[in-house]
């Protein structure tokens, strides 16, 4: 059910994506945008479709808000690789935009691809107007300063603290730099709908954790073919993370029994949540 279901969000929300570009002008901020936003797993509009759809609502009415966490998402991979930030030439697979580009495109594109996911949030086909605010304000919040960009500023901080992060500290920084959009995505149908997140808000704590650890683990002993990055740079410069703080193999239980809790947090959907249940176990068995 999961491959299935995750091709077809990578299909709609490439087609969503598109779209959104298509009448905008040739130039190269333009082009930077339509290049970073092909490829790459799409998790993250998978759980926006996945959880809408548990709770009734079908993939077309759900699309905008699965296309605005993905150009969120982009947004921030394109700062995440300057020079200024993580310092990266490769990004699946292909050079990062201010390689391609230069620096001060890839800093336009990442800001006109943060303001397109809120654009994208406006969409009369998310429902009413309230709904549609929940959606801006709930993304607003996962992004911002409480959120992912919290997690990104401790992350640099870390970088030069006199000391190692702590497993708690480590813990909270990847709650905001990876957990935060994730728990967007995972919460955004119930949002939709008008329901209860907190169910949805359980599993996306453990998978948001869960994806990180998978991510150190992968840093660690993964194939930078795959990974289309590279890899190893965290034990190069000395940073924290949860594999030099846990050790590989307790490393890979924790992202285990994260697993389990996140398919626990589903209990009250039954059969209709197995897609996303299925994604818990990817996030901790994928390659890249």
């Amino acid at each position: 059910m999961f491959p299935e279901r995750l091709k077809a969000a990578q299909t709609g929300v490439q087609a969503a994506l598109d779209a959104a570009l298509a009448s905008r002008a040739e130039v190269p901020v333009v082009q930077a945008m339509r290049y970073t936003l092909q490829g790459g797993k799409r998790l993250r509009a998978f759980l926006v479709l996945e959880s809408a759809a548990l709770h009734g609502i079908a993939a077309d009415h759900a699309m905008p808000a699965a296309a605005a966490v993905e150009a969120l998402h982009a947004y921030s991979l394109v700062h995440d690789d300057l020079p200024s930030m993580d310092d990266d030439d490769l990004r699946r697979g292909q050079p990062t935009i201010h390689v391609k580009w230069g620096e001060a495109t890839a800093v336009l594109a990442g800001d006109a691809l943060q303001t397109l996911a809120f654009e994208l949030l406006c969409d009369p086909a998310l429902g009413p107007a309230e709904r549609r605010i929940a959606l801006v304000r709930a993304l607003a919040l996962a992004s911002g300063a409480e959120g992912m960009v919290l997690g990104q500023a401790l992350d640099i901080a870390a970088e030069t603290a006199p000391r190692a992060l702590t497993l708690d500290e480590i813990t909270a920084l990847q709650a905001g730099k990876t957990g935060a959009l994730i728990a967007f995505a995972a919460t955004s149908g119930a949002l939709l709908a008008g329901a209860d997140p907190a169910p949805l808000a359980a599993y996306a704590k453990a998978l948001g954790l869960a994806f990180q650890i998978a991510d150190d683990i992968l840093d660690v002993e993964g194939d930078p073919a795959k990974a289309g990055k590279a890899l190893g740079k965290d034990a190069a410069a000395g940073k924290a993370t949860f594999v030099s703080l846990l050790g590989l193999e307790a490393a890979k239980a924790r992202a285990r029994a994260l697993v389990a809790e996140a398919e626990a947090a589903l209990e009250p959907y039954g059969a209709k949540a197995e897609a996303l249940r299925e994604a818990a176990r990817f996030v901790v068995d994928r390659d890249a």
